[in-house]
């Protein structure tokens, strides 16, 4: 059941928290009872693909959109009604930046820091240098990597306690990504809260604490990494002395594929002691499990569709 807005504020220990949240635009329901919570100091992985009403739930936090129904709270305030206390303790980072073309990236950067969380001028330097920008050229000479550097700059060099981030790191290149992963870390070992909106698996299994799935404007899948995987999978490849045949009737083994001593199935997790067990008895020579990765959690519920993955810019 729906609530208002304005129902009680969000607890200490989250950063965000949203229930049963509803959009819609026309005859298009954008949300449909979604939650979300990202617990204080933490990072939270947001994911989804296009349409599924990830960027529609930021543009509420950011209060640029008003919610139709449900709650919303943001470190401890409506994001409507308290936008402009809100904006000066969270920094926003969006997957495709745009920038004042004749101002340098360090006039940007200075802008930007000044419409979110204080700026820490030492950290501004080091994340300058991190992300090898230089803060002299005007934007209209950047390349869409080094615009979302601007904002990536400018969002880490803040102290701002939350960071939104909604594909952050489209466009740069694999150090530039690492140099994302480092900063991100910083902040939450600062004890700060981010909430991650991405499509790279990779990125949201490094960094995220808990992870948020959802699919058409609802959430469909909420908790650890090791707790969705506790609902899937795992890929087992082993290599036998003996044959498989008794292991495919194992309960909890799936797909099971055999080719001179070569073996492969996936196992359900709280079958893996018992089929562990029962291979130990069939001479194994090496074995290999494998955890599902969050993209296979992450397919689970959306099944044949086909979705963009690790989109890069041209």
């Amino acid at each position: 059941m729906n609530q208002t807005q304005q129902g009680s504020p969000v607890t200490d220990d989250l950063a965000v928290e949203i229930r049963a949240l509803t959009k819609s635009f026309g005859d298009v329901h954008a949300l449909r009872g979604l939650d979300l919570a990202v617990p204080t100091g933490q990072v939270t992985g947001f994911l989804g693909p296009n349409g599924s009403g990830k960027s529609t739930t930021i543009r509420i936090l950011l209060g640029l959109l008003h919610a139709d129904g449900g709650r919303a709270t943001m470190l401890g305030g409506d994001p409507w009604a308290d936008a402009v206390r809100l904006h000066r303790s969270i920094a926003y980072v969006p997957g495709d930046v745009t920038l004042w073309p004749n101002l340098t990236g360090g006039e940007a950067i200075d802008i930007l820091c000044r419409l979110s969380g204080p700026l820490d001028p030492n950290r501004k330097q080091v994340m300058l240098d991190r992300f090898d920008l230089d803060p002299t050229k005007k934007a209209r000479t950047y390349s869409k990597g080094n615009r979302q550097k601007v904002a990536l700059v400018a969002a880490l060099a803040s102290k701002a306690e939350l960071l939104l981030l909604d594909e952050p790191t489209s466009g740069l290149d694999p150090l530039m990504e690492a140099a994302f992963t480092e900063s991100i870390r910083e902040v939450k070992a600062d004890g700060r809260s981010v909430l991650l909106s991405s499509h790279i698996f990779s990125e949201v299994e490094k960094l995220a604490d808990q992870v948020t799935i959802i699919r058409d404007g609802v959430t469909v899948e909420s908790g650890t990494i090791p707790q969705l995987r506790h609902l899937t999978r795992s890929q087992v490849t082993v290599v036998l002395g003996r044959g498989a045949d008794g292991l495919a009737a194992t309960p909890g083994v799936h797909d099971l594929q055999a080719l001179d001593g070569h073996v492969t199935f996936a196992v359900d997790d709280q079958e893996l002691p018992t089929v562990l067990a029962t291979v130990a008895q069939l001479q194994p020579r090496s074995l290999v499990a494998n955890p599902p990765s969050l993209e296979e959690l992450f397919l689970r519920h959306y099944g044949t569709q086909l979705v963009t993955l690790n989109e890069e810019a041209p």
